[in-house]
């Protein structure tokens, strides 16, 4: 998913050998799409956050592999799930934007921070990654929830809602088009193509000889964040990283299968979209006609001046997105 960010290659080299986005957005238009463009600097500020969280340690387990997660709050149950390079600090912005009303629970995918590093390409096929948000939505005690993810977090989303949908409240995806849609931006896109080379490298034996803990968060703009992101990095498993691509990506050898069922079922539960439009590692492009893979309500959030991580880069934005639309489907 995530341009790298590899020892001694710096992001402004990174964005230097992808071209710029394409926002080119289908003209085909649906009833059940409510499309948003709409600078960060315009957006309404988001709900106050506290200025202190209370966050519970928990563990769930999925055939015999620990999963970390934090908690927050009461209210129907909405699970968070990161993307690489990430872990569940990702969301110290959003948790305290629902807390006051919700349950809201964020993992560390296995093989970051302090869920456990399973070795093995095979643990980290993507059923296993759909089962560990399961393992934490019963850890929880709940039948149902709004899953919402972010990079790989959101290809897993996608699949949890393909798995189990009769779990889900509703969806919530950031950065990531629908399978389908994605696979045919690698096959069309030259842009799609190109930017995703990154991807097919990590895909090679011995690439998290390339990452360090320090050069994965070189992202990071928040002060008081990046060194707790260090950290983070310092406790997962580069290696484990890596297999998330060589389990998951198209390749030569899984293209048919990668990402998500040969023929994924309709998503029958509300969807939100959120796209930096920025973003040079997946295009926003991608999500043109993300609404014939939908039987609910579709909601396209586009943000102007936001990259990848648009959950820090558009934060207000976000936040506030969800917290209305989330309120809005709130199950009764």
């Amino acid at each position: 998913m995530l341009r790298a960010i590899l020892s001694g290659v710096s992001l402004a080299v990174l964005a230097a050998c992808s071209t710029a986005a394409t926002a080119t957005q289908d003209a085909a238009t649906s009833a059940a799409v409510v499309a948003t463009v709409a600078p960060a600097a315009e957006a309404k500020p988001a709900p106050a956050v506290k200025a202190a969280i209370a966050l519970e340690d928990k563990y769930a387990t999925n055939d015999g592999v620990k999963i970390h997660y934090v908690a927050s709050g009461s209210g129907p149950l909405v699970v968070l799930i990161h993307g690489f390079p990430d872990f569940s600090g990702s969301w110290n912005k959003l948790i305290p934007a629902l807390n006051d009303s919700y349950r809201v629970v964020a993992l560390d995918t296995r093989g970051y921070n302090l869920s456990d590093q399973p070795v093995g390409v095979e643990n980290y096929a993507m059923p296993k990654l759909v089962a560990d948000v399961d393992a934490v939505i019963k850890a929880e005690g709940r039948q149902k929830a709004t899953v919402i993810g972010h990079d790989w977090g959101a290809a897993i989303a996608w699949n949890y809602a393909f798995s189990h949908m009769d779990k889900l409240d509703n969806l919530v995806i950031l950065s990531v088009p629908h399978p389908t849609s994605f696979a045919k931006e690698l096959e069309t896109n030259p842009v799609q193509q190109a930017n995703s080379q990154y991807a097919r490298n990590f895909q090679k034996e011995g690439s998290e000889k390339n990452l360090t803990a320090e050069g994965l968060a070189g992202w990071v703009q928040d002060a008081e964040m990046k060194p707790k992101y260090v950290e983070a990095f310092k406790r997962s498993s580069f290696a484990a990283m890596m297999n998330y691509y060589r389990a998951n990506y198209p390749s030569g050898t899984n293209a048919a299968t990668a990402l998500a069922p040969a023929a994924p079922p309709t998503v029958t539960v509300p969807l939100l979209v959120i796209h930096g439009m920025k973003d040079t590692a997946l295009l926003a492009s991608g999500h043109s006609g993300t609404w014939n893979h939908v039987s609910k309500d579709t909601t396209m959030l586009m943000a102007p001046t936001a990259g990848h991580f648009v959950q820090h880069d558009a934060a207000p934005l976000v936040d506030r997105t969800i917290r209305d639309w989330l309120d809005a489907r709130r199950p009764s």
